[in-house]
């Protein structure tokens, strides 16, 4: 009996306690994840009915013996009594085992099948997705709500199937043995199931508090904990008071723990009570009337043993509701995100890339980054309400071409368009209205495998994911040797630094590549374009974390790498400005200038304005400009 009301106690408190109505849109959906594993279901449910009737059977069989030898019966009707009750218990320890393997196969199964689907999902959302959810938040969609969509199925589903079949045997049973116990036995029903919900009531307004408390220390333990995190509270935050306020979470979550365990210990306490009043009840009416000769001895056994078979079944169904509305809720926030529309959409009949040498093409090209409501939800930003600003024109009938093989380079200021022309290239995101090409081809009809292995693109942030050199380099192309990793290494002037590695190319280069310096990892970034030899190639400020000296170094790997290649830049020194064959300056989402170095300085125009900008400066002159090395960036932050 004990044992029963913890498990009560469990699913009461992990349940949310919501007056929710039953969706039944959600329910068909659930039907539709549920249908591949629907041999297994019904499996589980006869299997579950089947362990019902053996629990019932155990305490007839038991009463049974009991009249046997109280009425002096043969020996061997107890015997073999005691044996089929013997193989009872048997059958029930391998049934529960076969129930156990068939719960976890199918929950496992189908945390599989959803976690799969979500996965699947968010990566064909937009980068617009990820620029606004909280990465905590769709990570515990795939965890937390997934694992309580799967209760449904492990738990619950067997629950009720198991437990009102026990409990209609159960009644019958007893009925059939003396109906006026039994009825008396139901009137303390309530002293079971009241307390039983209140108590659960309060446990999950509790284990809520908590798991809140919980949320927000592991989301404060990982910013804090991120290297950028722990340098911005080294360099201006306050570690006394961030101990101070992590501290009193810490406190709170302790006083709800020792305020939780007295609570369990006061129910478990008052479910014993009322279990022993009940049998109390069972053993004194129920000897009565055996003294009486109305009824058997081994009835009043069998019965005191069915009433624990009784309250448990009647208090889990009592609260099968709240673990169902639950289960929906877990349901309803995994397709929250499934229902999100990716806004890049590839077409069945997607083509490739043509071969040979791929031109690049804007033809009046319009784009608005999306409103908040197209990409994301507020659950998933943990706010109240999405921010409703956004679908402002950024880009107003942008208009080049790049012949094969031609470097195109973009300068102008901050927040002109830049990176977002370079993003609109590998459909990163979709241009409102016009047209992008490469081949010839637009963009939204060609395979997203295609792009992939057409077109390369350096970002600014040059970001590694926690894996080793090798794993890195390895997503540009799987399958290059050993020999070639090496070769990319030496052309971006990495080798020697991965060779003097602890583990050279096996060494793990930390979350974001932080163990490696903002050089370094720029330059890994540029090895991993030499290594995938792509026919496009988008370089966005792609040394803007190198000093002069690794500039130039690098700068020849890139020339190496651009050679023959189709190459979008973004300018940040002028050493990439000056060698490509046309300059796009960009202003207010619009190209203004157009032309080369030479030809532009001779305009006297905004490309003009800013190298004098940046000349002027102290300390540079013409020593900088014999280098070839201009950083157009800090002329863009000084004209700003």
């Amino acid at each position: 009996m004990e044992t029963t009301a913890w498990t009560q106690l469990h699913s009461v408190m992990n349940a949310q306690q919501e007056r929710r109505p039953f969706a039944r849109a959600t329910l068909r959906r659930i039907a539709a994840f549920a249908r591949p594993h629907r041999r297994r279901i019904g499996q589980f449910v006869v299997l579950s009915v089947l362990t019902a009737l053996l629990a019932v059977a155990t305490p007839v069989l038991a009463g049974r013996v009991v009249n046997a030898i109280v009425s002096g019966g043969d020996e061997s009707t107890v015997i073999r009594l005691a044996v089929l009750i013997a193989v009872i218990a048997l059958a029930e320890a391998a049934l529960g085992i076969l129930g156990r393997w068939l719960s976890s196969t199918l929950g496992e199964g189908l945390i599989l099948d959803l976690r799969t689907a979500v996965f699947d999902h968010v990566q064909r959302m937009p980068v617009a997705f990820f620029t606004r959810t909280r990465t905590g938040a769709l990570v515990s969609r795939l965890n937390n709500d997934v694992i309580g969509a799967q209760r449904a199925f492990s738990n619950t589903l067997s629950g009720v199937v198991s437990n009102l079949v026990t409990l209609l045997l159960t009644l019958a049973v007893m009925l059939t043995l003396s109906w006026q116990i039994t009825l008396l036995a139901l009137v303390l029903l309530p002293v079971f199931v009241i307390p039983a919900r209140r108590m659960g009531s309060r446990m999950a307004k509790l284990q809520r508090e908590a798991a809140d408390l919980n949320a927000s220390m592991g989301t404060r333990m990982t910013e804090r904990f991120s290297a950028p995190g722990a340098t911005l509270v080294k360099l201006f935050g306050r570690p006394e008071q961030e101990s101070v306020e992590f501290a009193a979470r810490a406190r709170r979550v302790r006083d709800i723990g020792v305020r939780t365990a007295m609570a369990q210990s006061a129910f478990i306490t008052a479910l014993t009570l009322v279990s022993a009043l009940a049998l109390a009840l069972v053993y004194g009416l129920g000897g009565w009337y055996a003294l009486r000769g109305t009824l058997e001895p081994g009835a009043v056994v069998s019965l005191a043993l069915l009433l624990t078979r009784l309250y448990a079944p009647l208090t889990s169904l009592a609260g099968a509701r709240v673990e169902v509305m639950s289960a929906l809720v877990s349901f309803e926030r995994v397709f929250e995100v499934l229902d999100l529309k990716p806004l890049i959409k590839e077409k069945p009949d997607a083509r490739k890339v043509p071969e040979g040498p791929a031109s690049v093409e804007f033809d009046d090209v319009r784009f608005a980054y999306p409103s908040a409501d197209k990409v994301s939800l507020a659950s998933l930003e943990e706010v109240a309400a999405l921010d409703t600003r956004g679908g402002a024109e950024v880009l107003h009938g942008v208009s080049f071409r790049a012949e094969p093989g031609q470097t195109v380079a973009l300068v102008g200021s901050s927040g002109a368009g830049k990176s977002t022309i370079a993003q609109l290239l590998p459909r990163l995101y979709d241009a409102d209205e016009g047209t992008v090409r490469i081949g010839g081809v637009d963009v939204r009809d060609l395979s997203a495998e295609s792009m992939r292995e057409t077109l390369g693109m350096v970002t600014q942030d040059g970001h590694l994911f926690h894996d080793s050199v090798r794993a890195n380099l390895l997503l540009a192309r799987p399958s290059a040797t050993e020999e070639e990793l090496w070769d990319v290494l030496r052309r971006a002037r990495l080798e020697d630094l991965v060779r003097s590695l602890p583990d050279g190319l096996g060494t793990v280069v930390g979350e974001r590549g932080y163990r490696l310096s903002g050089g370094e990892r720029q330059r890994m970034t540029i090895a991993r374009l030499l290594l995938a030899r792509q026919r496009v190639v988008i370089l966005d400020e792609a040394t803007a974390h190198l000093d002069n000296t690794s500039e130039a170094a690098v700068q020849e790997a890139l020339t190496e790498a651009l050679e023959g290649r189709t190459a979008v830049v973004i300018a940040h020194r002028l050493s990439t400005v000056r060698a490509a064959d046309v300059i796009l300056v960009v202003e207010a989402g619009q190209i203004v200038e157009r032309g080369t170095h030479e030809e532009l300085l001779a305009a006297d125009g905004r490309y003009a304005e800013l190298y004098r900008t940046q000349f002027n400066k102290p300390g540079t002159g013409d020593a900088a400009h014999t280098a070839g090395v201009i950083d157009v960036a800090a002329a863009e932050e000084a004209v700003a």
